[in-house]
């Protein structure tokens, strides 16, 4: 059984994803950080996904790249990573910019559906429920309004931006995730959808796992 989680950042995927993974025995795929790490890795060799000038090499080191998540780690070319060294203003910054080459969609989708290969997962994302896994059991998805999504990344403390940065960082990812060629930020038709700007984390999930009683 799949389920998919898509939503802006800040919306409460990850959270939400992480809980219902724990409490149904589901294999929970955070499918950001596999373009987390692979921003990562090209920032540390000195390239910039933003210049195209970069992006034949950006491109090599994605196709190159071994990527995979077993027992709740993700593995990039064979090696465990840290999710914490992954959330960093540097990788807010260019992230959007990696995952809108289509070249590297298809290397983390690819990677995605292999890790999810013959189990039940929970996976969760922008383009989960319409790219990834469009025929997925159960299609959920999270929004917030930016004050909300502001407020809680400001209160995770892993940035160093103010609250106003913040918030006005999540925007313009917002319209880059939007403006996609490939994998845009969309609702799809067959999608439950939840504001959780208002909602505690629990209520969120008490929702969140009766739609997915209704549907098993």
């Amino acid at each position: 059984m799949i389920i998919a989680i898509d939503g802006p950042a800040g919306s409460g995927k990850s959270a939400i994803a992480r809980m219902v993974g724990e409490n149904t025995g589901f294999t929970y795929i955070n499918s950001g950080l596999f373009y987390r790490a692979l921003t990562r890795k090209v920032l540390d060799t000195g390239c910039d996904p933003a210049n195209p000038d970069h992006r034949d090499q950006v491109l090599q080191i994605a196709r190159e790249s071994t990527i995979s998540w077993r027992d709740g780690v993700l593995y990039l070319d064979h090696a465990p990573v840290s999710e914490h060294g992954l959330r960093t203003d540097e990788v807010d910054a260019h992230v959007a910019q990696l995952s809108s080459l289509p070249e590297v969609r298809a290397v983390v989708n690819q990677a995605l559906r292999q890790s999810a290969r013959n189990q039940d997962s929970v996976v969760e994302g922008r383009d989960i429920t319409t790219v990834v896994f469009p025929d997925a059991d159960v299609k959920i998805y999270l929004d917030a309004d930016i004050e909300a999504r502001a407020q809680r990344r400001y209160a995770e403390s892993t940035s160093e931006l103010s609250l106003e940065e913040l918030r006005a960082a999540i925007a313009e990812r917002d319209r880059r995730d939007r403006d996609k060629r490939e994998g845009s930020l969309l609702l799809s038709e067959d999608a439950v959808y939840l504001d959780t700007s208002d909602l505690t984390i629990d209520t969120v999930y008490d929702r969140v796992m009766n739609t997915i009683r209704m549907k098993r």
